[in-house]
């Protein structure tokens, strides 16, 4: 079904690998397709609680986009191919379920961009990560001037991309670009460990959260507060409050059901 991805079905975890070992995983444009289709095919996989992505190899987890195709590119049509690159990471950053990514090598440009517009980052020992496009003369148009002022702060995000240096893992914690450095044995395990503790909650719970995140954020706070008791309300809807409640008051654990799968 796809040529450059690889898409793994493991219980309630899709792992999704960008399968380019020849380009370094760099990101084209048929990459970002079979991309969207594969998250889109997870969405509406009522079995799907979460999704891991990452790249092929032991060195690079995305190399940025594929460079060979900007020497084909007059300024409009940059217009399309960004929007194509920055409507996948809406899609990702869109997802009712959690997305992780398994930085399992270096992510430079395009691929720090996707790491950006998942849910939660992890990433290996010795890894580099950071935004080097000003260096070829370009500027970033998926995402990285926005998300990374947004997930870092506006000094810390300023210095990564106006001098275009990959930083370390452990910076990378230090700055919150990402969440978890991890020996690169234990990657893996790592972010499974991570959606495992996740499809223990509840689904809807989880679900209407990432929706206050992602859309409360864009809003002024009095704005987003509103939007954020909405949804706290829409979510006793569910029942999963019930379930909750006397899980804590009778000290077991909650048991959940996925509302896709009722």
């Amino acid at each position: 079904m796809f040529k450059k991805i690889l898409y793994e079905e493991n219980e309630n975890t899709v792992l999704i690998t960008i399968n380019r070992p020849d380009t370094r995983n760099a990101i084209d444009g048929e990459t970002i397709e079979e991309l969207g289709s594969a998250f889109f095919q997870a969405e509406k996989d009522p079995a799907v609680r979460s999704v891991i992505i990452t790249g092929s190899g032991s060195k690079v987890f995305a190399s940025g986009a594929d460079v060979n195709e900007f020497l084909k590119l007059a300024p409009l049509d940059v217009l399309d191919y960004a929007q194509k690159g920055q409507d996948l990471f809406l899609q990702i950053e869109s997802m009712s379920k959690p997305v992780v990514a398994a930085i399992n090598g270096h992510a430079a440009g395009m691929g720090c961009e996707l790491a950006l517009a998942c849910s939660l980052r992890v990433i290996v020992e010795g890894a580099r990560i950071g935004m080097p496009e000003l260096a070829l003369g370009i500027v970033p148009g998926n995402g990285g001037t926005q998300r990374l002022t947004r997930l870092v702060g506006l000094g810390k995000a300023l210095e990564l991309l106006l001098l275009g240096e990959l930083i370390d893992a452990e910076k990378a914690l230090s700055i919150g670009l990402v969440n978890k450095v991890v020996p690169r044995e234990n990657l893996l395990e790592a972010c499974k460990e991570l959606c495992g503790k996740i499809a223990e909650k509840s689904p809807v719970a989880v679900r209407l959260t990432l929706k206050a995140v992602y859309e409360g954020i864009e809003m002024p706070l009095a704005a987003g507060l509103k939007h954020e008791v909405c949804l706290a309300a829409l979510g006793f809807a569910g029942g999963d409050h019930l379930e909750g409640v006397r899980a804590f008051l009778e000290k077991r654990k909650a048991q959940f059901k996925n509302p896709d799968k009722r």
